[in-house]
């Protein structure tokens, strides 16, 4: 195990490098000056050239990466162009939003799609398990920003019933984490029901349903343990997908969290603010890896770590 956790530190560290290189590297190439963003396209030759003394502009790319690479790891995060505050604080502002959203999304979509998942898997033969499986496959082909539109135009123009964007209280949440959460329960939903419909076809099954052993025991005591760890791996890159979708729910929603503060940064040519977010968004999905990868750990003890 210490073995193993010195590996998983040693590449979580080198992905965070590369990372951080390649979103640097990419934001050089892209058409734009920030400093020319800000003061206008009639400003002068001289006050651009002073300004992008003020912001590190004029020093080379590599140094400016080094410089940035150093004040990171002392937990300074730079300071943003457009806005003149410290990166840390507009993270700071802007992530409970985010989290709210992700940590909510998660725990739907997971309840929802485990009940369903396991019915549907129990009780296949039946119509409405039929039913879940054609209603969970519809739910991965919709897009998710179609999702969210369609929300929005029955719930809150039309029924008036939540409001359609902006972040004013929790009712807020409600829209973007049903967008968010659709999807996913459709996915796992089939997951679920696949995952375990092939647990209930094993000869061990039948083996405790032989015994006569009571059905509910032996569907969520045997057939659903062994079939979590399917389960487990599918939520792992429904976790990671969920970053890319919050941007795009926080964005149709016009909510004030970390993805539409990631898309304004880069609208804007703002430097540090991407790289920063960048990389915290880099260091959540690589926790996420780890922790799922000590999930699978604990649900399949012949898992090992080479």
């Amino acid at each position: 195990m210490g073995a193993y956790l010195v590996r998983k530190t040693a590449s979580f560290v080198c992905v965070l490098f590369i990372i951080s290189a390649l979103t640097f590297l990419t934001l050089q190439v892209l058409p734009g000056d920030p400093a020319q963003l800000l003061l206008g396209t009639e400003s002068s030759p001289q006050a651009l050239a002073a300004l992008r003394r003020e912001l590190g502009l004029d020093k080379p790319a590599p140094v400016r990466f080094g410089q940035w690479l150093v004040d990171f790891v002392q937990g300074d995060f730079g300071r943003s162009i457009r806005y003149s505050v410290p990166v840390k604080d507009l993270v700071v502002q802007a992530l409970p939003v985010t989290l709210s959203l992700a940590v909510w999304a998660v725990a739907v979509s997971l309840g929802i799609a485990v009940l369903l998942g396991v019915l549907s898997a129990a009780y296949m033969a039946r119509w409405w398990g039929q039913v879940v499986r054609i209603i969970s496959q519809l739910g991965m082909a919709v897009p998710q920003f179609w999702i969210g539109i369609l929300l929005i135009q029955v719930f809150g123009v039309q029924l008036r019933l939540l409001p359609a964007g902006g972040y004013s209280n929790w009712q807020s949440l409600i829209l973007p984490i049903a967008t968010l959460a659709l999807p996913r329960t459709a996915v796992l939903t089939n997951m679920v029901q696949v995952g375990l419909s092939d647990v209930l076809k094993s000869d061990y099954i039948r083996t405790a349903k032989s015994k006569g052993l009571p059905w509910r025991k032996v569907l969520f005591k045997h057939a659903f343990v062994n079939g979590a760890i399917a389960v487990a791996t599918s939520a792992s890159i429904q976790l990671i997908q969920l970053v890319a979708g919050t941007i795009v729910v926080e964005q149709v929603f016009g909510l004030p969290g970390i993805g539409q503060l990631l898309l304004n940064g880069v609208l804007q040519r703002d430097l540090p603010l991407v790289q920063a977010i960048t990389v915290f968004v880099a260091v959540g999905v690589l926790i996420i890896n780890l922790l799922m990868d000590y999930l699978l750990m604990f649900l399949d003890p012949r898992v090992r770590f080479e």
